[in-house]
């Protein structure tokens, strides 16, 4: 006769059964900016907008009592604001990595796509832009 070689798992009830993969999506937001290298985009101020995705995973899930469960796109919103009020950018590419930079202070997020768009630069165009992905990395340095 065979013997049963099953064992008995004890679940923590701490520790939760699910991972989150969650999402904030803001699309469109269009701020009049100065932006650019030339010295004509040094003068006066152009339409451009962000298209952001940012990822982020929880082991729980969202409080409705309490704004630090989620990743608040009203405050993702208010820092793009911030950065682009204070400082002139010269290339899109630059104001990219310091939005990445302040978003990637909440440990939580893993990836953010942005796009940024100027909307009035060229004539035969709609828009001009770039899209970057940034992933933090898990790996050790």
């Amino acid at each position: 006769m065979k013997k049963n070689n099953f064992k008995i798992i004890k679940i923590d009830k701490n520790k939760s059964l699910f991972n989150y993969e969650k999402k904030v999506l803001i699309k469109d937001l269009i701020l009049d900016l100065k932006l650019g290298y030339y010295d004509f985009e040094k003068e006066k101020t152009q339409k451009v907008k962000f298209t952001l995705e940012v990822n982020y995973e929880d082991k729980k899930p969202s409080n409705d009592k309490d704004f630090k469960s989620i990743v608040n796109y009203a405050k993702i919103v208010k820092l793009i604001k911030k950065l682009v009020k204070n400082k002139h950018y010269n290339f899109l590419e630059t104001l990219a990595e310091d939005v990445f930079d302040e978003l990637f202070k909440d440990k939580r997020i893993d990836k953010i796509t942005l796009q940024i768009e100027k909307l009035e630069i060229m004539k035969d165009c709609s828009s001009v832009g770039i899209q970057i992905s940034k992933k933090r990395s898990h790996d050790k340095l």
